[in-house]
């Protein structure tokens, strides 16, 4: 199919999938916008019809990813499952999520961080995202409700083990952190906690 031929919907999604391919062979710093159109052949006249500049591409990777992820969790939630086995559940599928695409996983993590302030508020909204994952899964036959702040927060802290496990080339290990991870989640929620004044 020649690039006339690309419906337009197509052209974003390659672009997507090229910014992928090439911020994890380049690394963003040493990015540029012909590794990325290269990676997805399309036209830069294409690439710019889409984004700003590569920041903006792979903040818009960022969110793909982390609305994808999102919605691999929020099909799990099963409302005959206890709260319980409900995060042991979404904790494991989460992990397994993360750990089968290594290459993206260690530019997502890493590289949106070398964004600056946008880069930390596509992270922070994806984090309320899977934060608000966390609260509906920890709802099944729950009577006591959970503050958004401390979802948010324990998401964070697995993100951080996630972001160690990359640092120290152990992404494959994630999946093993299932039990320890939903544990940890697991005490937190049922200890009562108070709103911050």
């Amino acid at each position: 199919m020649s690039r006339q031929q690309i419906p337009e919907d197509e052209h974003r999604t390659r672009l997507l999938e090229g910014m992928a391919r090439a911020v994890t062979a380049h690394g963003f710093a040493q990015l540029t916008t012909s590794d990325i159109v290269r990676e997805a052949n399309v036209s830069k006249r294409t690439f710019y019809q889409y984004f700003k500049d590569k920041t903006d591409c792979l903040i818009a990777l960022f969110n793909h990813s982390a609305q994808k992820i999102e919605a691999t969790l929020r099909a799990s939630i099963d409302p005959k499952r206890d709260w319980s086995s409900q995060i042991d559940l979404t904790i494991r599928l989460y992990l397994e999520t993360l750990a089968a695409n290594p290459l993206l996983l260690r530019a997502l993590f890493v590289e949106i961080l070398a964004l600056g302030p946008a880069g930390l508020v596509a992270r922070r909204l994806a984090m309320e995202r899977l934060a608000g994952v966390l609260l509906a899964a920890a709802a099944n036959h729950r009577s006591t409700p959970i503050p958004q702040w401390l979802a948010t927060g324990l998401i964070g802290g697995i993100n951080e083990m996630v972001l160690q496990h990359i640092e120290q080339d152990q992404i494959a290990h994630l999946p093993r952190l299932s039990n320890q991870a939903a544990a940890f989640m697991k005490n937190a929620l049922q200890t009562r906690v108070m709103e911050p004044t």
